[in-house]
């Protein structure tokens, strides 16, 4: 063999050996990629069940935090039937190593009982939170999410909530990784956790 076709060859081995490497280095994330972007998972809320909880307590798990509740008409229900899906695409161990977060924004209505209901419908694995207005307004401003109750309320206080519709998506060490939009597809989300899920395994 020539010392040029050796050369080349070799050049060409040691291209694809870098392109390989930049693909593992730098996924082709498809939702948005908005590590460093805003703060560590943090906050101080009571469970459906009932139980204080922190963000401690999902350490070690990829966490998909959304806000919503459960009077919501459209985009709560699609929403939760989209995450449930994702898990079922991604199977029972993968699915194992990831948690669900809705935190409602009418605590108001969404009680313990209501919320708990209302979740694990959607899927058993699903966890609802719940928290004053203080606490349930620090973690809003926390992540730039934003919430309003229609005003005046009707008389027969069926009335909806405005809000944000972002999933937020943190790594097993609680920072910040990814943003899902209601434009979001099931194959985007599953491609971008299976990415995660293999970084963190």
């Amino acid at each position: 063999m020539s010392v040029h076709r050796f050369t080349l060859r070799w050049l060409m081995l040691a291209a694809a050996v870098f392109a390989l490497a930049a693909c593992t280095a730098h996924p082709q994330w498809q939702l948005d990629d908005v590590s460093g972007h805003m703060p560590d998972l943090k906050f101080q809320l009571t469970n459906d069940l009932g139980q204080p909880v922190t963000a401690a307590n999902y350490r070690g798990k990829i966490v998909m935090l959304y806000f919503g509740y459960t009077h919501c008409p459209d985009v709560c229900p699609l929403t939760l039937v989209h995450l449930h899906t994702v898990l079922q695409r991604l199977g029972k161990q993968a699915a194992d190593r990831i948690q669900v977060l809705f935190v409602t924004v009418d605590p108001a209505r969404d009680t313990v009982p209501v919320l708990h209901q209302y979740v694990t419908a959607f899927d058993p694995r699903f966890v609802g939170l719940r928290g004053d207005s203080n606490a349930l307004d620090s973690l809003v401003k926390r992540y730039r999410a934003i919430y309003e109750i229609q005003k005046p309320i009707p008389a027969n206080g069926d009335y909806e909530v405005t809000h944000s519709s972002a999933i937020y998506i943190f790594g097993p060490q609680g920072r910040i990784r990814l943003l899902a939009t209601p434009g979001s597809t099931v194959d985007e989300m599953v491609h971008d956790l299976d990415i995660l899920l293999r970084q963190t395994s």
